[in-house]
């Protein structure tokens, strides 16, 4: 089945917008732009909303709007109107339990202490295909796991992200083009070394 929705977790507002949990909108919105896709407020989704007109059929980008810990509210309602199953969905976020700069795709499994993936899976279901970007490990251990995720990369961090990006982007297409058995063989090699 093709993955025809696709998602990134983040949270709505400037204050949010170079936050470690906005990792998922950064490289979608790398995405978009390297296809000349615009985004769309779409009111009765409660989310900023792309279509591509990809060759293999039309594909969502969808940002949703209502904060991270209610993203599956929105995603739930875009999947109903499209009649979407878990399937079709791939989900693009950030992973505090992968080291940064690594990137690791999975399809089960729990929500791994990930609030927006634990709202996907209470709206959704599970099944949809995950794309995870690394912000692992916590630094300094002792922080709050909130204010870490709130808080934005370093400038050493923003550095790399900008530098790896296309290649992100690359993995994120190969995901959506070829599948998750494919891409978890290839992509979640280098992430274990």
């Amino acid at each position: 089945m093709s993955l025809s929705l696709v998602v990134a977790l983040g949270n709505p507002g400037k204050s949010y917008a170079n936050t470690r949990h906005n990792y998922g909108w950064i490289v979608l919105d790398h995405l978009a732009k390297k296809h000349g896709l615009s985004w769309q407020k779409e009111l009765a989704f409660d989310a900023l909303v792309a279509r591509w007109n990809h060759p293999s059929g039309v594909r969502w980008l969808v940002k949703p709007q209502t904060f991270m810990n209610e993203s599956g509210r929105s995603v739930g309602a875009i999947a109903r109107f499209h009649k979407l199953t878990a399937e079709s969905i791939a989900v693009v976020y950030d992973d505090i339990n992968i080291d940064f700069g690594k990137i690791k795709v999975t399809v089960t499994g729990s929500a791994g202490g990930h609030n927006g993936i634990a709202s996907l899976l209470e709206h959704v279901g599970d099944g949809f295909a995950r794309f995870r970007l690394g912000i692992g490990p916590k630094e300094p251990k002792e922080m709050d796991m909130k204010d870490f995720v709130l808080s934005t990369f370093s400038n050493e961090q923003f550095s790399l992200i900008d530098k790896t990006l296309d290649h992100t982007i690359q993995n994120l297409e190969l995901l959506l083009n070829e599948g998750a058995s494919l891409a978890m063989n290839h992509i979640n090699r280098k992430a274990d070394t």
